[in-house]
């Protein structure tokens, strides 16, 4: 897993500029230490740039917040590549997330310094195809704590998919609607467990705060999780957050009317959707 992080590091939007920008903006937006840049900006910016580096900030910042003019101003300027450079923009905003949550949790660091830069692969292929279900085929973490944890950043990142989906193996370990209705004030829950607490107050200052994570809620998850269990928490929340693209872009509409859809995440850590429920 910390080898598939390292290459979407090194991976390109596909324009060198565009990818300084990116992650500068990123950076100065999460008040955390951006990911490494090949070139300097000194000079004046095209609109081009202008048109990402706004959009970065707004996708690091709120994703929710994404509005239909700054989207089609973001669609416009990149035409086909838009796909792409988003993909950029996820990878330059969350893994300087992962990084701050493994040091808050005492894991190391996760992304080594050195970066043999990758001009040519796509992140957004890396990322739907090999890094999403790499995640999802980590089993340390119960679940029923998984899903809980997917539901709360589907609730930040506000993704009408994300919330309209229910995990079958979730449902199968207790998972109900009544329990998944306490997500949104947790605190005042009596049906969601100590620990699914903690791991949600870590959702959140991942989310909001990645840059001022609480002592109280890194010492909480180093007392209810493992260290295995804590590396696949923070992972979870990164791949969670991939929801952050089809927000972002406009292309989050659930797959059901109304209700909820049930899906199935299989042994190759794929997505098989199921029936409504």
């Amino acid at each position: 897993m910390f080898g598939q992080l390292s290459a979407l590091v090194a991976m390109s939007s596909g324009d060198q500029r565009l990818d300084a920008a990116i992650r500068l903006t990123c950076g100065r937006a999460l008040q955390l230490p951006p990911l490494p840049v090949e070139v300097d900006l000194f000079d004046e910016k095209a609109d081009e740039e202008s048109v990402v580096a706004a959009f970065a900030e707004q996708f690091a910042t709120d994703v929710s917040e994404v509005g239909d003019n700054q989207r089609a101003r973001f669609t416009t300027v990149l035409a086909d590549k838009a796909f792409r450079v988003a993909a950029a923009v996820f990878v330059a905003d969350f893994v300087p997330r992962v990084r701050a949550g493994f040091e808050a949790l005492g894991l190391g660091h996760p992304v080594g310094d050195a970066v043999d830069w990758d001009h040519e692969t796509d992140p957004a292929q890396v990322l739907v195809a090999e890094f999403v279900p790499a995640v999802a085929r980590l089993h340390s973490l119960d679940p029923l704590t998984t899903e809980v944890v997917r539901l709360r950043g589907a609730i930040a990142h506000n993704c009408r998919l994300c919330k309209s989906l229910r995990e079958g193996h979730a449902l199968d370990a207790g998972g109900s609607e009544p329990l998944y209705a306490e997500i949104q004030a947790y605190e005042h829950s009596e049906q969601l467990s100590a620990a699914h607490k903690v791991a949600l107050r870590y959702v959140d200052a991942l989310v909001w705060t990645p840059s001022a994570i609480p002592v109280e809620v890194a010492r909480g998850v180093r007392k209810c999780f493992s260290e295995n269990q804590s590396v696949e928490l923070t992972l979870d929340v990164m791949r969670n957050a991939t929801n952050k693209i089809a927000v972002a872009l406009g292309a989050d509409a659930p797959r059901v009317a109304s209700g909820t859809e049930r899906y199935m995440v299989n042994e190759d850590g794929q997505t098989v959707f199921a029936e409504t429920v």
